[in-house]
Formats: C-alpha cells, structure tokens, sequence
C-alpha cells in the first residue's frame, strides 16, 4: 500500500472503532510503518473519529517529529516496540471499556492477565502479560514493553488498557477486537465454573496462525 492509501486506512479503521465504543474522545492511538521507514501515528489528544488523513503525524524511528501535527506522547512506547520486534508493522493503544476493567482488578496473573477459554485469544494473540502501573507517558512504560516486545503480541497496561501488535493495521486492529471480546466474556464468566483450554489443547492451537 502506498503512504496514502495506508493513511486513509487509518482514518477509516480508527472512525469504525470510535463508532462501535472501542474508543472514546482522545483516547488510545495507532501507529503504523510506513514503506519509507518512518512511522504514521495518530496526534496527540486526537479523536478515532475525526481524525484527518493530512494531518496525521508522522515520525522516525527515533521518535523525531518529520510532519503532520504533534504525535501523542504515547509514540515512544509504540518505537519501543518496533524496534524489538522486526515482525510488528502496526499497533493499536485503546482504554476500551472491558480490557481497562480488567487491567484495574487486583490479583491478575502477570504472565497471562486471562487464561485461555476460546482457542480464538490462544491463535489470535496467546498470552497477555500486565506491565505494572505507570503514570501515562512515563518513560519506563516504553521500557517495560521492550524487554517484552519480542515475544508477545498483546499487552495490558496496568490501570490504563491494551497495547496490541500485528503484521499491518487492519491485523492489530482484529487483533485489538478479538481481545476485548475475550476480556468481555472473562469478565462475564467471573465466579462460574470455566472450561479453560488444556495444556494438549492450547498447543494444538499455537502455531496455527488466524
């Protein structure tokens, strides 16, 4: 895709998320890789559903502003990423409603915030590591995701929401559903008897892509 087409993309998918309530007024972003090297990201404070195709940001990948308006603060945690994992091409940042509950419960396995119920979170993302609670646009949060990045597809910010990786945009941004659904249900299911995927099961399931 062309840096135009990947633009207008972003608008597209972003419009479509704030319409359906996985985002709501300025918060959560996206960010892109561009063909050229550089990365697309959406501005800081700006809405998913108003966003403009020319005016979004875009930086490299040591996080100096080239064009467009001012990038979220939240960009440098999204490089962090990039940079320790070759395999990611886009990640999408949402506070949507059931992951930011989730991520605000005390007690959540740090390794794995949900244990795997549906083989559609072990194919689609596997396991969801919590990173500890930082204030928003605190540095270390960019820390934290690097010594992870390489190995995981999805994480949860603790008290804040997810952070969700794939191979393009429209990749993370499935990726960024399934996973809500996921926490939804978890959510719904709490305090009843589960069925959770054995270890024979989830093996079965890795590897076997989307």
């Amino acid at each position: 895709m062309t840096e135009q087409q990947l633009r207008e993309q972003m608008v597209t998918l972003a419009r479509s998320m704030f319409e359906r309530g996985y985002a709501t007024g300025g918060a959560g972003n996206l960010s892109l890789k561009l063909p050229n090297g550089h990365f697309l990201a959406t501005p800081t404070g700006s809405s998913f559903g108003r966003l403009d195709a020319e005016r979004l940001s875009v930086v490299d990948i040591d996080g100096n502003h080239i064009s467009g308006d001012r990038p979220s603060k939240e960009v440098a945690f999204h490089l962090a990423i990039y940079r320790n994992n070759s395999a990611c091409n886009a990640i999408v940042h949402l506070h949507s409603t059931y992951l930011t509950a989730l991520s605000c419960l005390q007690g959540l396995d740090t390794d794995n915030a949900i244990k795997p119920f549906t083989p559609y979170f072990v194919m689609r993302i596997g396991k969801l590591p919590v990173i500890p609670y930082l204030r928003p646009g605190d540095p270390r949060i960019a820390e934290e995701l690097a010594t992870r990045a390489a190995d995981y597809r999805a994480f949860l910010l603790a008290n804040h929401g997810p952070v969700v990786t794939g191979s393009n945009l429209t990749d993370a941004v499935d990726n960024a559903e399934e996973l809500e659904e996921t926490a939804k249900l978890a959510l719904m299911l709490d305090g009843k008897s589960i069925r959770y995927l054995s270890e024979e099961e989830i093996t079965d399931l890795q590897g076997r892509g989307k």
